[in-house]
């Protein structure tokens, strides 16, 4: 697909980070880490798909979550969604769990 969607159209992926795993000091450096990261993954698959990278302070939310028009869906849903695109959720989410891999990575390289 060419043409990019209205923000409103668009599946949102809510990934939520796990501050300890940033290091001993991660809480302190959970949101900027997650604001550097949203903006480094600002271009994957932006056509359909917009990012929130956020951290994960109440472990009781999942890790991903998924939303439309701010509109919970379920991960078979979002499934749905995607393959409108050609996509599969589990390519998806292994790219965005690799790229928060390096992110990482490189973050913890920093300290």
């Amino acid at each position: 697909m060419t043409a990019t969607l209205p923000q409103d159209k668009k599946l949102t992926i809510l990934f939520r980070v796990e501050p300890g795993s940033l290091g001993p000091d991660g809480k302190e450096q959970a949101q900027g880490f997650c604001d550097h990261s949203q903006q480094q993954l600002a271009a994957l698959d932006a056509d359909f798909i917009c990012w929130q990278i956020i951290p994960r302070f109440d472990k009781t939310l999942p890790e991903l979550e998924y939303k439309l028009s701010n509109k919970r869906l379920t991960r078979p849903q979002a499934q749905k969604y995607l393959s409108v695109f050609g996509q599969d959720i589990d390519e998806i989410e292994d790219h965005l769990i690799s790229e928060m891999d390096n992110l990482i990575t490189r973050h913890q390289a920093s300290l």
